[in-house]
């Protein structure tokens, strides 16, 4: 390849350019898209009639955690917007302090001999021949990043284009401190519009009845005894209960009740996070921690500040998680993924599990001293099969719930008789299968009586079906005169020596005539031949 030689009069001369030509048509560029990645690829695409260039990068410095980040790339193929951030090493980040030193555009010639560049040449790939010129950008003093031009190989670079550079000092300085502005305003938006979704939350919560709680004078009486006693107090609370006993209810009712009711109240359900994204929602991420964190984001933990936070299904919780809770539970602190920054919370824990966790704890399945933690006061939620005396307060609740919800014209009646086919249920689905059931009499009864015996299994039937598989159930005494039949019937009748029933059934030959004789099995091959024509194997 020929080595071309490009110095500024050449330009001048051959492409008819002034520097106020050049600043003009730049700056027409820069300010074409509010994309900053698009905007860097219209640049590109003027630059390159000018200067042989491969590759345009436009970078910021991090100077308190000594970060380089890459906010735009262009080349020939497109230009787009990045979030990469790339860490200098300690002994690299005085070449970044001693660079206000530098001349505002310079060239190196071999990456290696620059400490700064060479980390960005890593990061981009590029080899250590590379060409490259950087601009830093400057506005009223402040140091606002870099433009960095990769050019082509095989081009003797002339100083002189240093002029043309230089000019574009203000316009670039302005494009990256807008880009800075405008993204923290898309990061406010973004906040503000989670802010506002959860408030609208909050506000619908609020404008709901005061939590009723069916049955707390009756099934329930002992847990809302416990309630009243831990809600007023900081300590964390374990609730135990089958699948749809009312978890999250008795974890409301001590949110209200406690000196937090003013704060959030925060709800996650650990077994519907992958184990890949629980952490972002536990603690938040920062943008561009991971693919697909496209903005920064405040986790549950950081949202249930100065109020509660109910961790439902705390036995699904990742290994990983759950170190990190630990964290959370003895310091009150964390990091967002991808930050570095401590935030400091006073949160509440609340957790809840259908599961046992003392058995989780001796499989290795969960950590003994999160546990210990988060077990400071258990309360036991009953399932509504040991309540049943709850049963009819609690239809008369779902009906009264879903005549508004469903705008009905009048509050559905029982059929006389219903509650008792209810109450003779064990709902193994809890309280969630009794509203379950409810709502579905109130769509099939066409303004009839509520009938809930048809969406119930009969108990007549279940009881036959029990009776009968007991009643062909064989005893123990069966089952071993069948078995020591069945060994007869392998050795033809030989009851000792080699092959003999003793020696596969492992039992010593006089104990087993005497078995034969208890259980009325005939001795001798013959005898045995014989009677095996009406023995039932």
């Amino acid at each position: 390849m020929s080595v071309l030689v490009y110095n500024y009069h050449m330009w001048k001369k051959d492409l008819g350019l002034r520097t106020e030509e050049f600043f003009k048509e730049i700056t027409i560029r820069i300010c074409s898209s509010l994309d900053i990645g698009k905007a860097l690829y219209n640049c590109f695409n003027y630059l390159k009639n000018i200067i042989p260039i491969e590759e345009l990068v436009l970078v910021t410095y991090d100077e308190k955690f000594g970060f380089i980040n890459i906010e735009a790339i262009a080349n020939q193929k497109e230009g787009k917007e990045r979030e990469d951030k790339i860490l200098i090493p300690l002994t690299s980040r005085k070449n970044i302090e001693e660079a206000a030193k530098y001349p505002r555009v310079r060239y190196v010639e071999d990456t290696k001999n620059d400490p700064i560049i060479l980390e960005l040449s890593k990061f981009l790939g590029w080899e250590h021949e590379a060409k490259i010129i950087v601009t830093r950008f400057i506005l009223e003093g402040k140091y606002m990043g870099a433009f960095i031009i990769k050019i082509k190989p095989h081009v003797i670079y002339s100083n002189e284009v240093n002029e043309l550079l230089e000019a574009i000092n203000e316009p670039f300085a302005i494009m990256l401190s807008n880009h800075r502005r405008y993204k923290e305003l898309l990061i406010i938006k973004e906040a503000l519009m989670e802010e506002k979704l959860y408030l609208q939350n909050e506000l619908k919560q609020k404008q709901r009845v005061d939590i009723d709680v069916i049955g707390s004078d009756f099934g329930l009486k002992k847990v809302i005894e416990d309630v009243h006693k831990v809600a007023p107090l900081s300590s964390p609370v374990l609730i135990y209960g089958e699948t749809g006993t009312g978890k999250e209810i008795i974890s409301k009712l001590i949110h209200s009740l406690s000196t937090r009711s003013d704060g959030p109240f925060i709800k996650l359900n650990c077994g519907a996070i992958p184990d890949t994204l629980i952490d972002s929602e536990l603690f938040g991420h920062e943008k561009g921690s991971f693919t697909g964190a496209i903005s920064q984001k405040k986790g549950k933990f950081e949202r249930a500040d100065k109020g509660t936070i109910l961790l439902d299904e705390i036995s699904e919780l990742p290994m990983s998680a759950q170190v990190r809770l630990l964290r959370v539970l003895q310091e009150k602190e964390f990091e967002r993924v991808g930050g570095t920054s401590t935030i400091k919370v006073d949160v509440r824990i609340i957790s809840a599990t259908n599961r046992n966790l003392e058995e989780l704890v001796k499989k290795g399945l969960f950590r003994e001293d999160l546990f210990f933690r988060l077990n400071v006061f258990p309360i036991s939620i009953p399932p509504l099969r040991e309540r049943m005396e709850d049963i009819p307060a609690l239809v008369q609740h779902f009906i009264q719930k879903k005549f508004k919800e469903m705008a009905l014209s009048c509050i559905p009646e029982v059929k006389k008789g219903s509650i008792d086919v209810l109450m003779s249920y064990d709902w193994p689905g809890n309280v969630r299968e009794l509203e379950n059931v409810v709502e579905r009499a109130i769509i099939l009864s066409k303004g009839k009586p509520l009938d809930f015996e048809p969406l119930l299994p009969i108990k007549g039937e279940k009881k036959h079906a029990m009776e009968t598989q007991i009643k062909d159930f064989p005893t123990l005494i069966e089952i071993e005169r069948m078995h020591i039949l069945k060994a007869l019937e392998l050795t033809k009748g030989k009851v000792e020596g080699k092959g003999g029933a003793s020696e596969i059934l492992n039992i010593n030959p006089g104990t087993l005539r005497h078995r034969m004789r208890k259980l009325k099995i005939p001795f001798g091959r013959k005898k045995f031949i014989i009677k095996n024509i009406i023995v039932d194997f």
